[in-house]
């Protein structure tokens, strides 16, 4: 039997998983020679060390639909008890074995429920929530980047990036992202794609009349999920 077309958005999702892979690799290799005080030092993911955001990570790629649905009514819909449960179970009794777990689903393309552009932006934002702090430079592909940022301006999901932005433009310096009308946001696309994503540590990075905009709203959600 002769192969079966491939439709278009088959053909976007595998690139977009390819592009996951990439950086999942990425990250691995910039990971290899952390020493433990690197291990333990706090990301830019709330109280989560660099260790325990790779767990995450390797959760993230590992936990299907159906075990991700369990998991979220175990944890009563409480999102924070479910991801700490899962992370839990992915970090290695050494952070040796935490790299090793993660290289293990590098090219994994097992995610929870939603668009493949959302599970491309996990690893990004995640990855950076790793290497900022570490001083990392790794800076990942303009197209990859590219296609997170168009998905966090699009809609509101895991990250409250179309609320974040309402009322401001957004135009990437580095590559042709460009969205919404208002006051102007200035940057590289991913120190966009992070200030979407509310890590308010990268508005360091933005220029314009709407980048202080951003940041208040950034911090302000910040206040209002902990509150």
């Amino acid at each position: 039997m002769p192969d079966q077309p491939v439709g278009s958005a088959d053909r976007g999702r595998a690139a977009l998983w390819a592009m996951a892979h990439a950086e999942r690799a990425a990250l691995a290799d910039d990971l290899a020679d952390l020493d433990a005080e690197q291990w333990g030092r706090g990301s830019l993911c709330g109280s989560w060390t660099v260790e325990d955001v790779l767990a995450h990570l390797t959760a993230a790629a590992s936990v299907g639909r159906v075990r991700w649905v369990a998991s979220v009514l175990g944890a009563r819909f409480d999102f924070d008890e479910h991801n700490e449960r899962r992370k839990a179970e992915h970090l290695g009794r050494t952070p040796a074995e935490t790299l090793a777990r993660f290289r293990a689903i590098i090219p994994s393309t097992t995610s929870a429920p939603g668009p493949t552009a959302a599970w491309l932006g996990e690893v990004i934002v995640h990855a950076q929530d790793i290497r900022r702090p570490l001083g990392l430079s790794h800076t990942p592909s303009v197209e990859a980047t590219t296609a997170v940022a168009e998905f966090f301006a699009s809609r509101d999901f895991t990250v409250p990036g179309r609320t974040l932005i309402d009322g401001l433009r957004l135009e990437a310096t580095d590559g042709p992202f460009a969205t919404g009308t208002g006051p102007l946001v200035s940057g590289t696309t991913i120190a966009l794609t992070m200030a979407m994503a509310g890590r308010d540590a990268y508005c360091d990075d933005l220029t314009g009349l709407g980048a202080s905009t951003l940041r208040d709203r950034i911090l302000a959600h910040h206040t209002s999920a902990t509150a």
